[in-house]
């Protein structure tokens, strides 16, 4: 019987001429495994791109139209060493989380039996008079502690290296599987033949301490899976057609065309692209936007798939739908900003490819030269042992991830919570910042500004007409005037306001209009063009209400310890132009824009980064999420939406704008510390690798060196507790 693959319900369209499939790859877990992937790939005829993310284990494809069968690739993706499949958001997060737990296991069980294996070595390591049984005794403890646990913990590194040397390939767990393996099977040779001294100790040990820089690794990663999947649960999957006249059908979205009519009813999300032909509303946009205030919708408006249609009934034409809207491009500009910046780690890359090779060829040539100059075979590879071990990439390997941990904890005391293991890094360099207005320079929640100058029983009652309605307006008037209770038998005029009645006279909130009050709101909107002007009439009497966001407490003072910092600012903004502008006169910025897109935003940093700024971009919209992803390195408010937070490289707490300094300085002093510790770990090399080939060194006084120059970068770490001299934030 045949079989044949069917893949393809997962290609998409790329471009005129071009497919794409994204395929989730298992075992892709350094620098090397993203070179070794893309280079077999793209030797494929017709591949145009071959890229891989490491931080979601994802490999984004294309090629021409027609020229390949996708199955290709995952063959291909085989022969490599490497099993792949769809990218289906279910299976990879579960794969991922299942990896973690994994590695945590394999790290408890490593921990568990260095300790009990290190009990028993102490003694005979001692030199203390201990008869030959009694050590041949603990040997057979130690065996019998060391091997399983070490056939559990080191599976990691094994399957690794054996992937990789089934495609004649080597990697960083090669050099390491054969030391521990090389160490366990001489240990046992010496235990049969009663020697004195086994490795047990030095081979389990090594796998401890390379677990916790795999785990470190591992834990830093899943947190940093910008998710741009969870950009679906924004999405509708059906949308209600008109077939006729008067007849609508509900439809999926793949079957509704450019021109066609769609309904979309109060608390509907917007499915498509297109324009208002019927009816009136308020919608809220700001997953696209990043405006909080609602729209007026009206015959003519422009409404966007992702939309939440707040209180009236609409009809659309439609412009664009399914992968042709703006929400799937946003997700498209996401996933290649994110892809793009996943090549941060080609510098790594060229060093695991000279890693390998490298340390086999000393640890042959030193066990051959031993040979020739007369040494036995047995100590000539009891040396060869110690100079793979103490060759290991663990102080290497940990360097990095142990002042990322430390340094992650500072934050979080500073109010900053990391999201991206490599974030402390990319965060040092910055030297210029974008900044967007709406939810990030400005709180979050609306405010009434002028509430003071309103009288105290007059913004009573609006507070209590106010709690009749859920629009983000109401709501901020209604905290202004600390009302408890609505004002009885007020009703909602979908669009405009609440009307009511007190004391026998009738009370209006809402449009200007709504309460007859538009000359009065006319004057007002030229004084505070930033504000959302509200009307408040008691009878005859007008009241107006300015509602807006207010800047964040210490934006200005902030902005201030940047420039200090020899850091340049700009707003770049998709709100009114008299809004951001108003901001900007406020905090002393000069440059800003408003009115970009998604598209813009990343254009800007783009420019940026090839004039040779590190940009750093902060803030809080669904629309901000290509742009996080595109700049050098990235932070959002905790208000953020989902997909902002997930994107970010940092999110910061609470109201002030502080963290964004101090994360600032923490990441110089972090950053410091990661070039001491890479400066340790190469030291180290230089001068106990030497060491080693004289032969002076057992595989076990070669892993306590390992262990040394590991623990040594772990203290060096721990001063990334506490910035730098001089480097508060108000300072």
């Amino acid at each position: 019987m045949q079989s044949t693959r069917d893949f393809s319900h997962y290609v998409r369209e790329a471009g005129p001429g071009l497919s794409r499939i994204d395929l989730a790859v298992e075992g892709v877990s350094c620098a090397g495994c993203m070179s070794k992937i893309e280079r077999g790939l793209q030797a494929l005829p017709d591949v145009t791109l071959a890229r891989v993310n490491l931080t979601d284990r994802r490999v984004a494809l294309q090629w021409k139209q027609g020229a390949l069968d996708p199955a290709r690739f995952i063959d291909r993706l085989a022969e490599l060493g490497y099993k792949a499949y769809p990218f289906a958001t279910e299976s990879a997060e579960a794969a991922e989380a299942a990896q973690s737990r994994f590695l945590l296991r394999c790290l408890g069980v490593a921990a568990f039996a260095t300790m009990n294996v290190m009990m028993l070595s102490v003694p005979v390591w001692s030199g203390s008079d201990m008869m030959s049984e009694q050590r041949d005794f603990f040997h057979w403890l130690s065996a019998l502690i060391a091997l399983p646990a070490a056939a559990y913990a080191g599976q990691p590194f094994f399957k690794s290296a054996f992937r990789a040397l089934r495609t004649r390939n080597a990697n960083m767990d090669v050099p390491i599987s054969i030391g521990v393996i090389l160490a366990l099977a001489m240990s046992i040779v010496e235990t049969i033949n009663h020697a004195e001294h086994t490795y047990f100790d030095a081979a389990i040990m090594l796998l401890t301490f390379l677990l916790v820089g795999r785990y470190l690794d591992q834990s830093m990663r899943r947190r940093t899976r910008a998710v741009a999947a969870n950009l679906a649960a924004l999405k509708a999957e059906t949308a209600t057609k008109f077939v006729g006249a008067d007849e609508i059908s509900e439809v999926p979205v793949a079957a509704i065309d450019p021109g066609d009519i769609v309904l979309l009813r109060p608390g509907e999300r917007c499915a498509v692209d297109g324009t208002v032909i019927e009816g009136r509303s308020e919608i809220d946009q700001s997953l696209i936007t990043g405006e909080t205030l609602h729209v007026a919708a009206g015959r003519g408006t422009a409404v966007y798939a992702g939309s939440l249609n707040i209180s009236g009934t609409l009809r659309v034409r439609v412009s664009a739908a399914s992968e042709g809207t703006l929400l799937a491009e946003i997700t498209r500009l996401l996933d290649n900003a994110l892809q793009a910046r996943s090549r941060y780690v080609r510098l790594a890359d060229r060093a695991s490819r000279l890693y390998a090779p490298v340390v086999h060829a000393t640890a042959l040539l030193t066990m051959l030269g031993w040979v020739l100059l007369g040494l036995s075979w047995h100590d000539a590879i009891v040396i060869g042992i110690a100079v793979l071990i103490i060759t290991c990439p663990c102080a290497l390997g940990l360097a990095i991830p142990t002042v990322q941990t430390v340094a992650s904890g500072a934050m979080f005391r500073a109010g900053v919570l990391l999201n991206s293991g490599d974030a402390i890094e990319r965060l040092a360099e910055v030297d210029h910042i974008i900044f967007d207005k709406t939810g990030t320079l400005t709180l979050p929640d609306l405010e009434v500004a002028n509430a003071a100058a309103i009288p105290r029983d007059v913004l009573g009652i609006a507070g209590q007409l106010a709690l009749a309605s859920h629009h983000p307006i109401a709501v901020a008037v209604a905290q202004a005037a600390g009302a408890k209770s609505p004002l009885p038998g007020a009703v909602e005029e979908p669009g405009q306001g609440v009307r009511g009645t007190f004391r026998g006279e009738e009370v209006r909130l809402g449009r200007p209009s709504f309460c007859a009050a538009e000359p009065l709101a006319d004057g007002s909107a030229k004084l505070d063009p930033e504000a959302s002007i509200v009307a408040f009439s008691l009878g005859e009497a007008k009241y107006l209400f300015s509602v807006r966001q207010g800047l964040r407490p210490d934006a200005r003072a902030t902005i201030a310890a940047l420039r200090k910092r020899q850091i340049m600012v700009e707003i770049l903004s998709g709100d009114r132009e008299p809004a951001v502008q108003a901001a900007a006169r406020a905090l002393g910025v000069s440059e800003w824009r408003a009115g970009v897109t998604p598209a813009d935003k990343i254009a800007r940093i783009e420019e940026l980064k090839a004039r040779g700024f590190k940009v750093m971009m902060v803030g809080d919209g669904l629309n901000d999420a290509p742009s996080l992803a595109a700049a050098h390195v990235s932070m959002s408010p905790i208000s953020a939406a989902h997909l902002s937070q997930a994107t970010a490289d940092l999110v910061f707490l609470g109201k002030p704008l502080a963290p964004v300094v101090a994360a600032i300085d923490l990441s110089r002093q972090a950053g410091h510390l990661m070039r001491q510790n890479l400066w340790l770990a190469v030291g180290y090399n230089l001068l106990a690798v030497p060491i080693a080939i004289t032969g002076v060194v057992t595989p076990l006084i070669a892993a306590v060196a390992m262990s040394g120059s590991s623990v040594l970068v772990m203290l060096n770490a721990l001063r990334a507790r506490r910035g730098g001299p001089g480097r508060s934030p108000w300072k």
